[in-house]
């Protein structure tokens, strides 16, 4: 990565309804312009979780209009780090990438009681991300 070059990250779960959904909104939240952030799933739903949309908004992230993209190999080769999430073996796997495996409880199915301790873990998983590839004050 060059100094210019912003990093970039890609979450990837199964649907791309729910985990990779309220990382990518918790780190464009959180990083604004400092990170490129991308999210796709290796069997995308029509639409993203309505818990995971009511969880958000109560953190005052409104992800509502966000709409489940499937992963290609282009969007993990313009990464720098690759963040699955219970994709397993259906992420593709490219040399010189960051791969990190969070493992997370699949909030697909749940109601927004179950899914709130998820958001929580992931938007603090999110915080140390940022600490780690785009620091405050660093552009």
């Amino acid at each position: 990565m060059s100094d210019t070059a912003l990093p970039s990250v890609l979450f990837v779960c199964v649907h791309n309804a729910g985990r990779s959904q309220m990382a990518a909104a918790f780190l464009t939240h959180l990083a604004g312009d400092r990170v490129q952030v991308r999210s796709a799933g290796s069997a995308p739903a029509d639409t993203v979780n309505p818990s995971v949309v009511a969880a958000m908004a109560e953190a005052g992230i409104d992800v509502s209009a966000e709409v489940p993209k499937v992963l290609t190999v282009d969007a993990v080769q313009a990464s720098d780090v690759v963040i699955t999430m219970g994709c397993g073996d259906t992420c593709p796997v490219f040399p010189g990438k960051r791969y990190l495996d969070w493992q997370l409880t699949d909030p697909a199915g749940q109601g927004v009681e179950a899914v709130r301790p998820i958001r929580d873990e992931i938007e603090q998983r999110i915080r140390g991300l940022i600490d780690e590839i785009a620091p405050a004050g660093q552009s």
